[in-house]
Order: structure tokens, then C-alpha cells, then sequence
């Protein structure tokens, strides 16, 4: 009993060594894409859009051109 008990925890340990070395080496998990741009909220309407494709104006962002000219929206968002 104890043999067949020796045979199966040395198969088992075969078997874990052999899954972790033919394993490829895993790169470091980083979790904001490399080209990501922050997001942030157009002060009027509230949608959200890409920091490089909005309109800033006295530290508050903006979705469009129009949205800019008339100015921050309701607070009740």
C-alpha cells in the first residue's frame, strides 16, 4: 500500500514539474494598454470621449464644438 502510495505521488509530482517548465514564461500583467488615453466627461451633456479628441476650456472638458460654446449643462446629472 504504501509503494503503490510512493508510485502516484511521484508521478503526480512528474507531472506538475513537467506542466510548469513546458509552460511559456508569462510577461508582466499590466493592466492600462501601453496607448490608452484617458477619458473624460463633457461638462454639458455628460458623454464620455477620449481626452485627445476633447474640447477644454477653464479646466472643464467638452464633446463638441457647440457643446463648448454654451457652456457647462445642469448639475443634476
Amino acid at each position: 500500500m504504501v509503494r503503490l502510495l510512493f508510485w502516484i505521488a511521484l508521478i503526480a509530482a512528474a507531472v506538475w514539474f513537467w506542466r510548469k517548465f513546458k509552460r511559456p514564461a508569462s510577461a508582466p500583467h499590466n493592466p492600462a494598454e501601453p496607448g490608452s488615453t484617458p477619458m473624460v466627461r463633457c461638462a454639458h451633456c455628460g458623454v464620455h470621449l477620449p481626452q485627445d479628441r476633447a474640447l477644454s476650456l477653464s479646466q472643464q472638458w467638452y464633446c463638441s464644438q457647440a457643446h463648448l460654446e454654451q457652456g457647462p449643462g445642469s448639475q443634476n446629472r
